[in-house]
């Protein structure tokens, strides 16, 4: 009975936080352009001296309230830990427009706050996702930030990360052939040059280099909004000492298993983590084994050719050129030239018809494609068909240049110049 008190009493002392009940208090902070932002703070209720203190930064979205991190700051509190979880600006944050330096002086902003907490010694942050790369930003701007935490952090850029992202929800869709690259890479790229992707293509890198603090970073081992090995690599070759890496197996982007609820060992490894660094002891750093994740596609700024100004005008022109022989009399004109206008306009509707649609059913969870039919969307599959027919008629009528009408030959380099563009988009490849 002795032994077994004393083993109880051995493990009650060496996880004390586990078990410690919460308390909570709301603040407020003023961002550095004058926003004002609301938050809550979460600590053991039972006071034990100073504790390590801990602000978490949101993932993408404007706006989001502490209560999304609700479930991450109550069991950080229960190891120990002094959180703060601050609510997100909306203002000057949208899907094109963010700052990521912004949003490192805010975290910042928070941090101040929670470093005056009587009962806070040394503090950090912790980001998850988009969060990733902000922490790194506001710590390099801050020597009184002692450590960081991240969560699924991206190693890459915004918009091959988010390019790695719609892959794998077509993949998941069941969707293959052209359609992917097209959709994944090439649409996703061009709106970036249209500016409508914010920060596209922000570059990591140079921020984890900065990086001085001790660093625990933690990946989902099935994560697939963020690739969590080539992730992990990057910060690997970037971040120069104290560097911790962790993934959790069958775990995914946010380390949840349901709505607030944590992967097994997920609050633990940062409570006992955050521990050891507050106390002065940097954990060894452990090698472990990188997961399995199809590897993502580099995704450069555009050439002049690929230009969204360039790829929209030649859109917008095949199409006026096709219907303005489609308004001729049936019966007048060149077949062949008829068949080019109609076929090459319902094709062009059908690229962006799928597209746009793909765009707009894409949520977290995946992306609604309709029905399939050998791995294609079916107005995929119309839209290559219609293309295929528009290339044979368009080449058709050059047979008939010589004694063609200007009309016939302004339809004929419309089909023409559509072929490398249906190529580029995946139209007239498998």
């Amino acid at each position: 009975m002795k032994l077994v008190a004393t083993a109880l009493l051995a493990l009650s002392l060496h996880t004390p936080a586990a078990q410690a009940e919460v308390k909570t208090t709301d603040i407020t902070f003023t961002t550095q352009d004058g926003q004002k932002l609301g938050g809550r703070v979460f600590e053991p209720a039972e006071p034990a001296g100073k504790r390590p203190g801990l602000v978490l930064l949101h993932g993408s979205g404007g706006g989001n309230s502490w209560r999304d991190l609700q479930a991450e700051a109550d069991a950080f509190a229960r190891q120990g830990l002094v959180v703060l979880a601050p609510d997100k600006r909306s203002a000057g944050y949208s899907t094109t427009r963010r700052d990521y330096y912004a949003l490192a002086d805010d975290a910042l902003a928070a941090f101040a706050v929670l470093k005056k907490h009587p009962s806070v010694g040394r503090a950090g942050l912790w980001g998850i996702s988009e969060g990733g790369w902000v922490a790194p930003i506001a710590a390099n701007r801050s020597q009184s930030v002692d450590f960081l935490v991240t969560v699924g952090g991206p190693g890459l850029s915004p918009l091959r990360t988010q390019s790695w992202n719609a892959a794998n929800k077509l993949d998941r869709a069941g969707i293959k052939g052209s359609l992917r690259s097209s959709y994944a890479r090439t649409f996703h790229r061009l709106a970036a040059d249209a500016g409508l992707f914010a920060s596209a293509y922000h570059d990591p890198a140079p921020e984890l280099r900065r990086i001085k603090q001790p660093l625990l970073a933690l990946w989902g081992a099935e994560d697939n909004q963020v690739p969590p090995a080539e992730s992990a690599e990057r910060f690997r070759a970037n971040i120069p000492a104290g560097l911790t890496v962790k993934f959790f197996a069958g775990a995914g982007h946010s380390l949840h298993q349901g709505s607030g609820t944590l992967t097994p060992g997920y609050a633990d490894a940062v409570g006992s983590w955050v521990r050891e660094v507050a106390a002065g002891k940097v954990p060894a750093a452990v090698d472990e084994p990188l997961p399995a994740q199809p590897r993502s596609v580099d995704t450069p700024p555009s050439a002049w050719w690929e230009s969204w100004q360039l790829q929209i005008g030649v859109m917008v022109l095949l199409l006026l050129a096709y219907l303005a022989y489609t308004i001729r009399p049936l019966g007048q004109g060149s077949w062949a030239a008829r068949l080019v206008a109609i076929t090459g306009s319902l094709s062009l509707v059908a690229f962006a018809y799928t597209l746009v649609s793909m765009l707009m059913s894409s949520t977290s969870r995946g992306v609604q494609a309709g029905p399939l039919l050998m791995g294609r969307p079916l107005s995929w599959l119309a839209a290559q068909l219609f293309a295929a027919v528009a290339a044979v008629a368009a080449l058709t009528c050059l047979t008939q240049w010589r004694a063609a009408s200007f009309r016939v030959r302004l339809t004929a380099v419309a089909g023409l110049v559509f072929i490398p563009w249906g190529v580029y988009w995946g139209l007239l490849v498998p």
